[in-house]
């Protein structure tokens, strides 16, 4: 089968948004080291059989323990890899009354290839298959989306997200997690068209009643400040939730400098002071802090750069400046319990507001 190739930028330093632990990918390495353990005597035999059967002149048939023994065997190599896509593509043909298991491939799939690390191969696979609802499960989408994220291509996480959306698996046209992922690749893309994007899938999601998700608001309101659009950045840092965290403080106090309200940030310095907890050191970003103490500086009023002045000094002697870039801190890893590979429905009350709930000035025609 011809498939579409995808190009694979050349990037260093990549990371990935959701951890190993929460895509589910320690679980695919205990279960591949068991079965190498298993098949340590007989794994060449096994592939040389799996060739055979996959063969489209074949009338044997790929029986779901084969596929899953393969997905779990194959080495980081082409010719592996190629008979994995023409075991699962034959596989999937098959009719469906030789299928009797339960056994949900395609988040197994997905994991083998994060677990290679084959962005474009995933892709290709995902492309193809998924017109038969192979990868219809929503944690297959996100494993697949982080994948891709982690190798910037940041284009082809929002065409995937895309299909999630089309897809609505389970009644869901915004999983959480997808939407996550989508607006970190429009904020790592930075651009006028990744900008209208964000805007438009946050109206959309306004209008749909969704409450905003801390991560998917930062991605958001970072990429405003980053596209000279403070106003829109404040907007949406105040109508999350959880204010009081480290990214959505910074922040505000970033949008507010760009508005040329500096004096507005004075107080959201000074709850710094007001705890002393351990966990909330360190919760200004210095370049933050920089780009604040310059707008004060050109807000030119006494009052405001003393009290400035008085507040920085503190907060520095008590240890709350972080050097941390605050993009960093944006794209840490995000540590969630996995998702079950068979996705469970999402009631209709989840992360929904109340049909009554009024939305700030602005917010909802973001585009």
């Amino acid at each position: 089968m011809q498939v579409v190739r995808f190009k694979l930028p050349s990037l260093t330093g990549i990371r990935c948004l959701y951890s190993a632990a929460s895509l589910g990918l320690e679980g695919y390495v205990k279960t591949r080291d068991r079965i190498k353990e298993q098949f340590v005597d007989v794994e060449a035999k096994f592939r040389e059989k799996m060739v055979d059967f996959a063969s489209p002149d074949s009338s044997n048939l790929i029986f779901t323990e084969d596929l899953k023994h393969m997905v779990h065997l194959v080495e980081n190599n082409e010719e592996d890899l190629t008979l994995v896509y023409k075991m699962m593509s034959k596989f999937s043909k098959q009719n469906k009354d030789t299928r009797f298991g339960t056994f949900i491939f395609g988040p197994v799939v997905m994991r083998m290839y994060y677990h290679l690390d084959k962005p474009v191969e995933a892709l290709e696979c995902f492309t193809e298959l998924n017109k038969d609802g192979f990868f219809d499960q929503l944690i297959s989408f996100q494993i697949l989306m982080d994948l891709l994220l982690k190798h910037g291509m940041y284009q082809e996480t929002l065409n995937v997200f895309e299909v999630v959306k089309d897809k609505q698996l389970h009644g869901s046209k915004y999983p959480k997690n997808a939407v996550v992922l989508a607006f970190g690749a429009c904020y790592k893309m930075n651009t006028p068209d990744s900008f209208n994007y964000a805007k438009k899938l946050w109206s959309e999601l306004n209008q749909a009643g969704n409450f905003p998700m801390r991560r998917a608001g930062t991605f958001a309101a970072a990429l405003a400040i980053q596209q000279g659009a403070p106003d829109i950045a404040l907007e949406i840092i105040t109508s999350l939730r959880q204010q009081g965290y480290v990214t959505t403080k910074n922040l505000k106090i970033s949008a507010l400098a760009d508005l040329g309200r500096p004096d507005d940030a004075i107080p959201l310095l000074r709850t710094v002071l007001e705890t002393d907890r351990a966990a909330d050191k360190s919760t200004i970003c210095e370049e933050v802090l920089d780009k604040l103490s310059a707008a004060i500086e050109k807000f030119n009023r006494k009052e405001v750069s003393q009290e400035f002045e008085k507040i920085s000094s503190q907060i520095k002697s008590l240890g709350h400046i972080s050097p941390v870039p605050l993009s960093e801190l944006l794209c840490s890893e995000i540590s969630l319990i996995p998702l079950t590979d068979v996705s469970r429905p999402q009631t209709k009350k989840f992360n929904r507001r109340p049909t009554n709930y009024q939305l700030r000035p602005g917010l909802q025609d973001m585009n």
